[in-house]
């Protein structure tokens, strides 16, 4: 704290030289005002790190020179002194936004203590403030339609356990955002939350990137390092594209989900953490599981909640919703004045089938705001793919028509047989443990 700059406003002679005494013996650089109006005019070009003020001055009152502060935008931590506190007194000053209040007489203890730790408050807001500008707001959930909403509150619910949640849907629909909520949302919240892109780490560097490695274990590991597993410790760690995972490295991840230890690459120590895990995929990995290309076992683990994601076509009435958040905040992060989307525009959007989902659409709004001239973006910025495109493509509506045939079968077996699992089955003609995995990869619910 060496250096800190600290402004006393007290008129008793005495004090001020006593706690001037005691900071300045603590290397704090120290300024007394006696009064209101000299506090008023050194505030400005002191630039003080934390005030010490008397409630009674001469010219006026201490809790009304902390409004003044605050009214100023002025976040400087103020500890409030008195020898006639009540507490009302103190009540009023904390209401009014002081750190602190303190009695006269004032020990030398008390006053650093205090002071010490109105600094590193102030320290710490200045750096969360630091991080929220570098990191920017947390990504919001947009969308008020039905089926994504949905989603949203399953995912709400599952996030207040430690369960493990398995996110499916196309690519683009959301997934990372989802799971960041997820996190937020769950007593994991103040812990990390760890990113894992199974597809892009090759076979052989997955175990390492996992689990860490110890110095030596192989050519080029010349220090040991920490894996994603012990780095999510007391958090959440994100398992993108986990249908993409190799069959040794299932064996491995299945070993952690079972008994939430590992060994580094190398290594014989045994390690232990608590993670909650939440991946991601935008394959089927129940006809994985059919293939053996994806663990039985492993799935199981995974996919304790299944949420399934919408694709955009399936949510059409959250297109301009996303289209204005993106747009502004596209606009707020290049500095352009705000732009407006025409109906017209809209009227081309709304009906595309956006193979891409919510991503394609952010890379076409940020293309029509930055190849518009005029703060209103017409249809004709509407890139030319997407206004000759048919609403939809042919292999996209032939999937819904083939689920939306098989949904509206199961569910009839389902209520024929006061949904019991095993007639519905026979009915159907399948196994029971086959329907019971397309009843979750279909989201039926009893509901």
């Amino acid at each position: 704290m060496t250096g800190k700059r600290i402004l006393i406003v007290d008129d008793e002679p005495n004090i001020g030289l006593s706690l001037k005494m005691i900071l300045e013996g603590e290397r704090y650089n120290v300024l007394v005002c006696k009064t209101v109006a000299e506090f008023r005019s050194r505030i400005p070009s002191y630039r003080a790190d934390a005030c010490l003020i008397d409630v009674r001055l001469p010219d006026g009152n201490g809790i009304d020179v902390l409004r003044f502060l605050r009214l100023n935008e002025n976040q400087v931590p103020v500890i409030m002194i008195s020898g006639h506190g009540t507490i009302a007194h103190a009540v009023e000053a904390i209401r009014a936004g002081a750190f602190d209040f303190l009695e006269k007489p004032l020990g030398r203890d008390k006053v650093l203590v205090v002071v010490k730790n109105a600094l590193d408050q102030a320290t710490l807001r200045r750096e969360n403030e630091r991080f929220r500008e570098i990191v920017g707001d947390a990504p919001k959930m947009i969308g008020s339609s039905p089926v994504f909403q949905h989603a949203v509150e399953q995912a709400t619910l599952v996030a207040r356990s430690d369960a493990r949640v398995l996110l499916t849907g196309e690519s683009g629909t959301g997934k990372e955002l989802m799971a960041a909520h997820i996190h937020r949302e769950s007593p994991f919240a103040a812990g990390p939350f760890v990113k894992v892109n199974c597809a892009a780490i090759p076979a052989e560097l997955l175990e390492s990137e996992l689990f860490g490695h110890e110095k030596g274990a192989f050519t080029g590991a010349v220090t040991a390092r920490k894996g994603k597993f012990e780095l999510a410790d007391g958090g959440t760690i994100f398992l993108d594209e986990v249908g993409d995972l190799h069959e040794a490295s299932q064996a491995k991840l299945l070993r952690i989900l079972q008994e939430g230890e590992f060994q580094r690459v190398g290594g014989e120590l045994t390690l232990r953490v608590t993670v909650r895990v939440v991946s991601a995929t935008n394959r089927n990995l129940q006809e994985l599981v059919a293939l053996d290309k994806f663990r039985e076992d492993l799935f199981y683990r995974l996919s304790v909640v299944p949420i399934r994601l919408p694709a955009l076509r399936e949510r059409r009435e959250d297109i301009r919703q996303l289209a204005e958040y993106f747009l502004t905040e596209f606009c707020a992060r290049n500095n352009f004045r705000m732009k407006i989307i025409d109906q017209e525009a809209f009227s081309l959007l709304e009906p595309y089938g956006w193979p891409g989902n919510a991503r394609e659409l952010k890379n076409v709004i940020e293309r029509m705001a930055i190849l518009s001239r005029t703060d209103r973006i017409s249809a004709e910025a509407v890139p030319l793919e997407i206004r000759l495109a048919p609403a939809e493509s042919p292999t996209s509506t032939l999937q819904q028509t083939r689920a939306s045939a098989e949904r509206e079968s199961i569910l009839k077996a389902l209520e024929q047989t006061n949904w019991n699992v095993s007639s519905a089955a026979r009915m159907l003609g399948i196994e029971r443990t086959n329907l019971h995995k397309r009843i979750r990869a279909l989201g039926i619910s009893r509901d």
